[in-house]
């Protein structure tokens, strides 16, 4: 009765193995060989730039999807879209690099503190206690969850603040989805300027809680003669487009303008520039 047993379970298996065999065969579905050329000459970090899961989801994408452009790998940077538009055959668009950049100047504002943490080091875990240990409800909180979710090593704590290696962040924005405070943002690389609060409170809230704080008097919204310079969702914001399209004729007007230096300068101001702007208005 036993080998019977045995011998049934056996057909059965042999059965089904056969059956699935002939499935595989019949429903298979060659892979484009352009595909694993492409996963060859991404650079393998996962990061999840391209808005994929991985390099080999968007290696399948880009081969498949004709309107994916070739690009989008942030991490590989201009010699890797070279690579992927030929292996794909798809003209590739210069890409605007990027990096991180922290909004946030707590150590300068002398922000306090409401109480001593002692809890899970996570930025996560104090965000959701009691909005936070420190008095500015928007401030970097330094326990380091962005430095742990980038794949670059490009991120460091020093001082209780998140510091940006710009020479090794590819601007692939893990950092900024998992920051609780949204301190960290994508800038263009070639910026001129960036604000350096990410408040969402306005005038006494603000200048009770940082002595750097944007207060939104808007003089910088003002001051911009690009009108690069607005005021969306609470925050101050960079039109960076517009900003780099004016040049440096303005001097970095909406800098000077900001009397709590909430905004600061990534790059010198050329003189000669204004110089001659100076003089055409004299």
């Amino acid at each position: 009765m036993v080998t019977i047993s045995v011998l049934v379970l056996l057909g059965l298996g042999l059965l089904t193995a056969a059956i699935l065999a002939a499935a595989s065969r019949v429903f298979h579905v060659s892979e484009d060989p352009r595909v694993a050329a492409v996963l060859e000459a991404l650079p393998g970090a996962n990061c999840g730039g391209c808005g994929f899961a991985g390099c080999e989801g968007y290696a399948k994408a880009v081969v498949t999807d004709p309107s994916l452009p070739p690009n989008r790998c942030c991490a590989g940077g201009a010699a890797t879209a070279a690579k992927v538009s030929e292996l794909t055959g798809k003209a590739a668009a210069a890409s605007e690099a990027m990096h991180s950049f922290r909004r946030c100047n707590k150590r300068q504002g002398n922000v306090g503190l409401r109480y001593t943490y002692q809890g899970i080091p996570s930025c996560a875990a104090v965000a959701a206690l009691a909005d936070g240990a420190e008095m500015c409800s928007y401030s970097c909180l330094g326990y380091g969850d962005c430095v742990s979710s980038c794949p670059f090593d490009a991120l460091s704590i020093r001082d209780g603040l998140a510091v940006v290696d710009e020479a090794a962040c590819t601007g692939c924005g893990k950092c900024a989805e998992v920051c609780p405070r949204h301190v960290l943002e994508l800038v263009p690389s070639r910026a001129r300027v960036a604000v350096t609060c990410a408040t969402l409170d306005k005038l006494k809230a603000v200048t009770e809680v940082c002595g750097v704080g944007c207060i939104k008097c808007l003089r910088c919204v003002k001051a911009c003669p690009a009108k690069a310079v607005q005021l969306e969702n609470g925050r101050i914001q960079i039109d960076h487009e517009k900003c780099l399209a004016h040049g440096d004729s303005c001097g970095q007007a909406c800098v000077a303008s900001c009397a709590r230096k909430a905004l600061c300068s990534l790059r010198p101001v050329l003189l000669e520039p204004l110089a001659k702007a100076e003089e055409k208005t004299a």
